[in-house]
């Protein structure tokens, strides 16, 4: 599929002529082109302007792949090893990477990043991670090396095209929207980005906080620029069905000056060490809003700070619809 014939498709679109760009792309996917397997893909995974539908899109993108499209085969390993459209299947996701690799440099790269990682055949690490308590009565614990210095710079890489003005939780009606409270750039690694690297550090955070990988958010990336910061918060949401327990944070680097996350009510200031890691609980025994747990990301002073955060809910979901849908 050319680039014009795709321009044509978007202008059918924009002019609100759906059913035409709809009919013209089911031709050059009929025709076997990769490019419009591959962008039929997305429609059914973005839902517009065709349904959602995860196991066609998975069809589509392994007609695209086995024609040697790029996005196609990174796309179809990652949803392939988080189970979107059907079971999670780490094994069936490593042989597409294997094959991949055959012709795909990112495939390849990201094979010699898991080669160097202790996990099993289900991608779940040999040994699970222990944190040391950081406080005596609150649930903090600190990890020293958690991640390594190659994950830390393939998780930060890995999003730079997507980095946009962070969001917070509306309260009152659960959307993402602009507030002073937050002023970093953050990046949202949803499954389709999702590749076996940081699915892996996903287990690996999972097997640390004693949870299901389903109950966590994708991994969000953040960026501080000199005088951005979170305040002070609460990761939990008032009146969540499907509350936020936990939090892990994964520092990245750790050559600049501030970004400390404080706690204030614990008495608590952190100072972000590359590759090391910070797991704590956002709710009581009893599943309350612990407000002991407030903290906050002091202001970046020099330098640029870059931080992953994982959200761990209560119980399992589909990242397709939303917390509050069950698996």
């Amino acid at each position: 599929m050319t680039d014009r014939s795709l321009d044509t498709v978007q202008q059918l679109l924009a002019a609100g002529r759906v059913h035409q760009a709809v009919q013209l792309l089911t031709h050059h996917v009929a025709a076997g082109d990769a490019a419009a397997q591959y962008q039929m893909a997305l429609w059914h995974l973005i839902g517009s302007p065709l349904p959602r539908d995860l196991p066609k899109a998975r069809a589509l993108l392994a007609r695209a792949r086995e024609a040697r499209h790029g996005d196609a085969a990174m796309f179809e390993i990652a949803l392939t090893a988080n189970g979107s459209g059907g079971t999670p299947d780490w094994r069936a996701a490593q042989a597409l990477l294997e094959r991949a690799a055959g012709w795909l440099p990112e495939a390849s790269a990201h094979r010699a990043l898991l080669a160097a990682m202790a996990i099993g055949p289900d991608g779940m690490p040999t040994t699970t991670p222990v944190g040391e308590p950081f406080h005596q009565g609150a649930d903090v614990h600190y990890f020293a090396n958690f991640v390594t210095e190659q994950e830390c710079a393939h998780i930060a890489t890995g999003v730079t095209d997507i980095l946009r003005p962070a969001p917070v939780v509306d309260p009152a009606t659960g959307r993402a929207v602009l507030n002073p409270v937050r002023t970093s750039d953050a990046a949202v690694v949803g499954p389709t980005r999702e590749d076996l690297v940081v699915r892996a550090i996903n287990l690996r955070i999972a097997a640390a906080s004693a949870t299901d990988a389903a109950q966590g958010e994708a991994l969000t990336v953040l960026r501080y620029a000199p005088g951005q910061e979170f305040r002070l918060h609460s990761d939990a949401i008032a009146g969540a069905r499907n509350q936020r327990i936990a939090t892990m944070l994964l520092y990245l680097n750790d050559d600049f000056v501030g970004g400390e996350t404080v706690f204030p009510d614990l008495g608590l200031t952190i100072r972000p060490k590359r590759c090391d890691a910070l797991l704590f609980g956002n709710v009581d025994a009893d599943g309350r809003v612990d407000q002991r747990m407030r903290h906050a990301g002091t202001p970046v002073r020099s330098g640029m700070k870059w931080l992953a955060t994982r959200w761990i809910r209560a119980r399992r979901f589909s990242p397709w619809y939303g917390p509050d849908q069950p698996i």
